[in-house]
């Protein structure tokens, strides 16, 4: 069940970005004002930065037409003011072009159907000048009880700035994630042989311990093949596996955060506690620390569709199952690494940048499938936009990326919450990298850790990249593009330099041995009397 449930995690890992071209209605009557969702073609008629800086118009209700053209509609009763017409017959261009033939300043067209952002043939582009935007109809509804027939209108789209806060916050959760997985499989490393070196069996198998090792080429191969088969599978049975993935998910993350909480409270030296029923002793630390993650795990799966604030659960949930994955996984040396990685890197170009060709949406199986019914507007790489007009119920999406919002946007939220996402697989992926560099730095007796903090700067570097990529071009990148080059370059160059290569690449402590079949530990302690760490 725990090999199934990781094939099908790092399946669907994703990275992408969201860039919107909604903007706002600022509605006033000279005592109250409200503000409501937009949508417009930037490109085709630019809107003011500022409220401040956007000129008012009265509005003028002509949402009994659908303005395909001029009949019955008086000039003097348009000119110099706002129109708001039905959405409907003709195309967008047809009605901005009739009222601005009749004087009117700005066209809002309510709609009763998804806003989509308004284009037009290429010859048309030129012959509008006035401002043109979808609304939706239930907001003039409403508008229309709140200030009657007398409103004055400005439109405006704030700046939305590519360089987001939430990028460093997104950094800085990946990065300390993939550094603290690393960080605690070597102290489980150092515990093994520790504990191996006191009870004569210092080769103890790792299975004992709960870890599973992945070893052969082969087992890497079908690993990487399980995974496209689960990802292909996921794409055309979305609607009845993401129910099931939900729910493995609940499991699995609350696992994971109880072994990350019970290793923190170990390290803090927190006493247990223990009772007995019927010659069965159970610790009172641990019924607590089930109780409270398992809670945790059911408030993230009752309200998962809650995006103002249920996203900080799922980061959660998923920094832990993503430590404890890292912690629980180890690749058994650099061969392993280099061949899962390879492979994960073809794996996530191919499903983001091929698949597009034979999608019949042209929208990547990989993205499909990580965002969900939500992800067809990933095809224009963010030059439409899609705005339901009515209250939807909201669309399942995997628990697979760790989300945060754009704060910049964060007032202007209008529309709908906006978010930056990175995949748990471009965490987990390169940190089993990580992990195996920090067990090596162990085996050595490294006492700087050079391999772990060399990968460790590598992940951060490749990270960096990635973003700045995503800024320059404008849509999502699959991050492993990045990620792997920089992590397993920097690792083999270390190694290299510091003549380690072979032991590096055979891996495992008792894989390459001496003459005397001792570990390799290089500065002589074969005793392994290294400084205790709790796992």
């Amino acid at each position: 069940m725990e090999r199934a449930f990781i094939i099908v995690i790092l399946s669907v890992f994703s990275a992408s970005q969201i860039n919107c071209q909604e903007a706002i209605l600022h509605i006033s009557n000279g005592d109250t004002d409200r503000e409501y969702c937009i949508v417009h073609n930037h490109s085709w008629t630019p809107l003011s930065k500022t409220l401040d800086a956007a000129v008012q118009y009265r509005l003028v209700n002509m949402t009994s037409t659908l303005l395909c053209d001029d009949k019955g509609v008086s000039p003097e009763v348009v000119k110099g003011k706002a129109l708001v017409v039905m959405r409907g017959e003709c195309d967008f261009s047809q009605k901005a072009l009739v009222a601005q033939n009749l004087g009117a300043t700005s066209l809002l067209i309510a709609s009763n159907k998804t806003l989509i952002t308004p284009s037009a043939n290429n010859s048309e582009y030129a012959k509008v000048n006035i401002p043109l935007a979808l609304m939706r109809y239930r907001d003039f509804l409403e508008a229309q009880q709140v200030f009657g027939e007398e409103m004055q209108v400005k439109l405006y789209a704030p700046p939305h700035s590519k360089i987001d806060p939430s990028i460093a916050v997104m950094l800085l959760i990946s990065i300390v994630t993939v550094a603290l997985g690393g960080f605690w499989s070597g102290a489980c490393e150092r515990e093994r042989l520790n504990t191996g070196a006191a009870g004569g069996g210092g080769g103890e198998n790792k299975a004992d311990s709960g870890e599973l090792s992945l070893y052969s080429p082969l087992k890497v191969v079908i690993f990487v093949a399980l995974m496209c088969g689960m990802l292909v599978l996921m794409y055309f049975f979305y609607n009845v596996l993401v129910y099931i993935i939900i729910a493995i998910f609940c499991l699995a993350s609350a696992t994971a955060l109880f072994s990350c909480l019970d290793a923190v409270m170990d390290k803090m030296g927190c006493a247990t506690g223990s009772f007995t029923i019927k010659s069965s002793n159970f610790s009172v630390r641990s019924l607590i620390l089930a109780a409270v993650c398992i809670t945790i795990a059911v408030i993230w799966g009752v309200y998962r569709n809650e995006d103002r604030w249920i996203w900080i659960l799922q980061d959660l949930l998923g920094i832990a199952f993503c430590l404890n994955f890292m912690k629980t996984i180890s690749l058994s040396n650099f061969k392993i690494c280099v061949i899962l990685l390879s492979l994960l890197l073809v794996y996530d170009v191919f499903f983001v940048f091929i698949t597009p060709f034979f999608t019949k949406n042209g929208v990547s199986i990989m993205v499909q499938v990580a965002l969900g019914p939500d992800a067809s507007g990933e095809k224009t790489q963010g030059n439409m936009v899609e705005v339901p007009a009515e209250p939807q119920a909201p669309s399942e999406k995997l628990p697979v990326v760790m989300r945060v919002p754009r704060f910049t946007a964060w007032a202007q939220n209008l529309c709908g919450m906006q978010f930056s996402i990175l995949g748990y697989g471009d965490i987990i992926v390169p940190g089993l990298l990580v992990a195996y560099c920090s067990r090596f730095d162990v085996w050595v007796n490294s006492s700087k850790k050079i391999y772990f903090l060399s990968c460790c700067i590598a992940y951060l570097l490749g990270m960096i990249t990635t973003f700045a990529v995503m800024l320059l071009s404008g849509m999502g990148q699959p991050a492993l593009l990045y990620l792997v080059p920089f992590t397993l370059i920097t690792s083999a160059v270390v190694a290299g330099c510091r003549g380690e290569m072979k032991q590096f690449w055979a891996g495992t402590t008792y894989e390459v041995l001496d003459s005397s079949r001792e570990p390799l530990l290089p500065e002589g302690r074969t005793d392994g009397s290294v400084e205790r760490e709790t796992c």
